[in-house]
């Protein structure tokens, strides 16, 4: 008997792909790294850079933990390979504020109480911000509809739309 494994059913084995060397800028650093093709933006965030801010969730794209800003569009880091994004601009939640000066979404999820178990709020606050860069918040309806992907489970809503709508003043987007 032949001791391969499935050599009697004619399978060949196949190597294993080679890393691949990607450069991407996070939070203001420019940083080279060689992954593993299938390599997720989330998993490389918090895995291999210990950027632990964005959550992973559900891990299929429904919950919108893992939001992070991407070329300063907002994006499901779960769902986003990061061979494909050599190059980008990736901020995350540990990006946003100045030293320690917080960023107004910051201050303003505070100053709103916007969050409870705070589990989905790095991931609220890249969305925000990328929702209020997008300039289409008009009415809290509007901020409502765009925040949609981005599940708070504590049921702090009312309190995310306050925070919102006074970072979007404070950032010059009134509605």
């Amino acid at each position: 008997m032949n001791s391969a494994p499935f050599a009697h059913a004619g399978l060949q084995t196949t190597a294993k792909p080679k890393p691949v060397s990607i450069t991407l800028t996070i939070n203001g650093e420019a940083r080279t790294l060689d992954i593993a093709p299938w390599t997720t933006l989330l998993d490389l965030l918090r895995d291999r850079l210990d950027l632990t801010g964005s959550k992973k969730g559900c891990d299929h794209g429904q919950c919108g933990a893992c939001t992070v800003l991407l070329d300063g569009r907002r994006v499901l880091s779960c769902l986003t390979l990061a061979a494909m994004k050599d190059g980008a601009e990736i901020t995350t939640i540990e990006g946003l504020a100045k030293g320690d000066t917080l960023h107004p979404l910051q201050q303003a999820f505070i100053d709103h109480d916007a969050f409870q178990c705070g589990y989905c709020t790095p991931g609220q606050i890249c969305s925000a911000a990328g929702l209020i860069a997008e300039g289409r918040a008009k009415t809290k309806d509007d901020i409502r509809e765009l925040m949609s992907g981005n599940i708070c489970r504590c049921g702090a809503y009312p309190n995310i739309v306050a925070a919102i709508e006074q970072a979007m003043e404070a950032m010059g987007g009134k509605r």
